[in-house]
C-alpha cells in the first residue's frame, strides 16, 4: 500500500513547510514542530480563519541540508527502519487523511491557525492514501438518501452509493493508516473527513489512544453554547446540511440527539431545488450562484427554528464569506475538530509536564 505521508516543520514561523513522500514503507517524520517556537513569526494570523475555498497552502520542502552528527544520522536511519517513533512528544496528533486530499490540507491549515494563536504549535503526523477515493467513490448519476423525517431526496451530481461500496478494503485501509500513525508516535487520532466517520466504529476498534469523533466535537461545542429553544414547547434545534447521503447525516444525527438536540434536515424540495444545484454550481466554478443557493438553504432551516446550521459538506464549507451574517449561524465541523485537537494537545502537554516534575 502506498501512503502519502506529510511531515510538518516550523509551523507558524515561516509558513507551513511540507514534505511529501509517496512510499511503500512507514515513513518516520523527524521534524519537531516546536523546535523554533520561540522565534518571531513572519506570518501574521488573520483575525478569523480564511474561507476553506481560499486557504493558502505552502508546499516548500523541509530543509535537509543542516549538518548532522554521525549519531544523529544513525538515529534517523533507525527511525526510518521502524525501530523508534517519529515524534517523542506526549501531545503528538495523528491525522488520518480523508477521501479528499484537499479537505485534509484545509484541516491542517485550520489546525495550524487555531494552535498558533497563543504562540504554541501542535506536533502532528499525517498519513494519506490516494487509493481511498477509488475505493469509496462509485460514480452514479443518482443517489437516494433518507432524512430523519423519512423524506427521500436525490442528487444529480456524481456521487457514490455506500451500499455499493465494498466496505472491507476501505475499513482495512483506514485501520492500516491508524496503526501507521500509532507506530509513528501519535498519542491521539483524528479523521478530518465526513465520509470516513461512517466507519468510525470499525476504524477505531482496538485503538488504545484517544480517537476524536468530529460529530462529538461539534455536539460538545454546541452544548457549551447554551442555546435556548426558539419555539415554545420544543427543544433546541440544530440544522444539518449534508451532500453525501443518509449515512453521513446519521453520523451527526446520533451525536446531536445524544446531547439532547432536535435535528433538522432539509426536506426533499430543498435538497432537489436548492442544495443539489448549489453543489452543482460550485463544481462548475459558479461560486456566486452556489453562495446564493446556500444562503437560501440556510434560511430555510433557520425559519424552521434551528439555532445553528452544521455544514457537513466539503463543497459547502467555507463557501460563504466570513463577514456574511449567515456565516455566524453556521458551524464548520472541521473548525470544531481542530479546536478539540488543540484542547487535547494542551491538556496532554500539561499532564506530561506534571509527570516529569513529580
Amino acid at each position: 500500500m502506498n501512503f502519502h505521508s506529510i511531515g510538518i516543520s516550523d509551523v507558524g514561523v515561516r509558513g507551513t513547510a511540507v514534505s511529501f513522500s509517496s512510499l511503500n514503507y512507514h515513513l518516520r517524520v523527524l521534524n519537531d514542530v516546536n523546535k523554533h517556537k520561540n522565534k518571531p513569526s513572519t506570518r501574521s494570523s488573520p483575525p478569523i480563519p480564511p474561507p476553506a475555498s481560499t486557504v493558502p497552502i505552502s508546499s516548500h520542502p523541509v530543509k535537509t541540508d543542516e549538518p548532522k552528527t554521525s549519531s544523529e544520522t544513525q538515529k534517523a536511519h533507525s527511525c526510518l527502519s521502524g525501530s523508534c517513533p517519529a515524534v517523542y512528544q506526549e501531545n503528538t496528533v495523528g491525522i488520518i487523511g480523508g477521501v479528499s486530499v484537499l479537505s485534509t490540507l484545509i484541516f491542517l491549515e485550520k489546525l495550524i491557525w487555531w494552535s498558533s494563536r497563543d504562540g504554541e504549535s501542535v506536533p502532528f503526523i499525517v498519513c494519506s492514501d490516494p487509493m481511498l477515493r477509488q475505493q469509496t467513490y462509485k460514480p452514479s448519476m443518482k443517489v437516494t438518501s433518507t432524512s430523519c423525517y423519512s423524506s427521500s431526496y436525490s442528487c444529480d451530481s456524481k456521487k457514490y452509493i455506500f451500499s455499493e461500496v465494498d466496505q472491507t478494503p476501505v475499513v482495512d485501509n483506514f485501520r492500516r493508516q491508524r496503526m501507521f500513525l500509532e507506530e509513528g508516535g501519535a498519542q491521539c487520532i483524528v479523521m478530518p473527513c465526513h465520509v470516513s466517520h461512517v466507519w468510525y466504529g470499525e476504524i477505531s476498534q482496538g485503538c488504545k489512544l484517544p480517537f476524536l469523533h468530529v460529530a462529538d466535537c461539534v455536539a460538545r461545542e454546541l452544548k457549551e453554547a447554551r442555546f435556548k429553544p426558539l419555539e415554545a414547547g420544543c427543544g433546541v434545534k440544530i440544522g444539518v446540511i449534508v451532500t453525501d447521503g443518509a449515512l453521513v447525516a446519521g453520523v451527526y444525527q446520533e451525536k446531536l440527539q445524544n446531547e439532547g438536540f432536535e435535528v433538522v434536515f432539509p426536506d426533499e424540495p430543498t435538497m432537489e431545488h436548492i442544495i443539489n444545484p448549489a453543489v452543482k454550481s460550485f463544481n462548475q466554478k459558479d461560486k456566486v450562484g452556489a453562495q446564493n443557493l446556500l444562503r437560501i438553504a440556510i434560511q430555510v432551516l433557520l425559519v424552521r427554528a434551528a439555532n445553528a446550521v452544521i455544514l457537513a459538506s466539503d463543497e459547502l464549507q467555507g463557501l460563504l464569506p466570513h463577514d456574511d451574517p449567515l456565516s455566524k449561524k453556521c458551524v464548520d465541523p472541521m473548525d470544531s475538530l481542530a479546536r478539540s485537537v488543540v484542547r487535547w494537545a494542551k491538556s496532554a502537554k500539561v499532564h506530561d509536564n506534571i509527570r516529569h516534575n513529580t
